[in-house]
């Protein structure tokens, strides 16, 4: 039961832990002993995140938990310059950690705090790679095997602005093979490609019925999007590289996108993802939260989930082949940090409800700190893989 004489609680204390494979973890604590995680991973931009941090926490040491709202305004509007990839990853960390602290206090899970359920369990799907084509059919087969219904393959490698046709026929192979399995698949375009090669890979993949086609295009091309969107049948997805409400404004009013994919950690955290979920709702735009990072963006992500009626799938990161490949040297995985990893067991293609109070997640703080130290100490910041073409000329990763 709720106390209904809680005291303020005043943030004394916000840590930035860079952890392998490639996350940032952000940990507030309040002067009545709460301690909440939230999660600022931007990948590829990490040093950039934490100095951000150095801003926030100047700012909110000493300022009330409680109020959500005014210190989420206060860090988007308070200064002159606002949004972009840093800026709201870095208060996406805070945002997540501060509803994990107000739900701690009261005792409740997050969804209770934002309306309540909607649903009592949350469908999700799997990475199977893509850049390596020989393995993905295995890979959608083990993913069936661990209780996924759906996966989603990177449609691509490198393709030129205009390239032969022919680098599309193993994409269209691997879809039609995992779909012979039974399996939901969605296609993710990376904004690998441009406008002559996107149409014609959305039309061969049209009658194979993939579940989503996921940023065909650069997602600063809303027009051209909508253009692509009126072409095929296929749902449009996409979302990561938008960072607020506003930058997913013109994605709607063009009628480009069918299903919306903000990330957590980077659109505002938990306050401006409930908010969006609202207005894509209002353009009868579905919701898939885009999340191959941590677990506290995960759990952040299905805080959500529960309570928006338009929500439809969850990308999660358990055993993705990005904590592999991309940083070799860690086997740090979904539940690396977590006491209970159990509350992130696949089922039927669903993950359960999450009952915990805030988040529903408890972290081993000791073991952050310790692989922290060695990350930071040994290890360079992640950075994506830079693509070339055969002339030498830039390709988009």
């Amino acid at each position: 039961m709720m106390n209904e004489h809680l005291g303020p609680s005043i943030i004394v204390e916000i840590e930035v832990f860079r952890v392998p494979p490639r996350w940032v973890f952000v940990r507030v604590e309040t002067s009545d002993g709460l301690v909440g995680w939230g999660e600022g991973t931007l990948e590829g931009h990490t040093e950039a995140v934490e100095g951000a941090y150095k801003d926030l926490v100047e700012r909110f040491i000493g300022a009330q938990a409680d109020n959500i709202q005014d210190i989420w305004q206060t860090a988007y509007r308070g200064r002159f310059y606002r949004g972009g990839p840093v800026l709201m990853s870095a208060l996406s960390g805070l945002d997540i950690a501060l509803w994990d602290i107000k739900g701690k206090k009261l005792g409740v899970p997050v969804w209770q705090l934002l309306g309540g359920k909607v649903r009592d369990r949350v469908r999700v799907y799997g990475w199977v790679g893509g850049d390596n084509p020989t393995e993905v059919f295995e890979a959608a087969k083990v993913r069936a095997q661990q209780g996924f219904t759906a996966v989603k393959m990177n449609g691509t490698d490198a393709v030129a602005w205009i390239d032969s046709p022919s680098v599309f026929n193993e994409t269209v192979t691997r879809v039609k093979d995992v779909r012979s399995l039974g399996m939901d698949v969605g296609i993710d375009f990376h904004g690998r490609l441009h406008k002559g090669m996107a149409k014609q890979l959305a039309k061969l993949l049209e009658p194979h019925q993939p579940l989503f086609i996921e940023e065909p295009l650069l997602p600063t091309q809303p027009e051209e999007i909508a253009d692509l969107s009126r072409s095929v049948s296929t749902p449009i997805a996409l979302g990561e590289r938008l960072y607020t409400r506003s930058d997913f404004r013109p994605y709607l009013e063009s009628r480009a996108i069918d299903i919306a994919q903000p990330d957590v950690s980077h659109c505002g955290g938990i306050s401006e993802l409930h908010r969006i979920a609202s207005l894509t709702e209002m353009y009868d735009v579905a919701l898939a939260p885009h999340c191959p990072i941590g677990p506290i963006a995960l759990a952040a992500c299905m805080q959500v989930a529960i309570t928006a009626p338009n929500f439809v799938i969850q990308e999660m990161s358990w055993k993705i082949h990005y904590n592999v490949s991309l940083d070799p040297t860690s086997d740090a995985d979904l539940h690396t940090y977590m006491l209970n990893p159990e509350i992130f067991d696949v089922k039927d293609g669903h993950v359960a409800l999450l009952k915990g109070p805030g988040l529903g997640i408890e972290m081993d703080e000791l073991k952050i700190r310790d692989a922290s130290a060695r990350y930071v100490e040994n290890h360079p910041a992640w950075r994506n893989p830079v693509w070339r073409g055969k002339d030498g000329s830039l390709r988009e990763w």
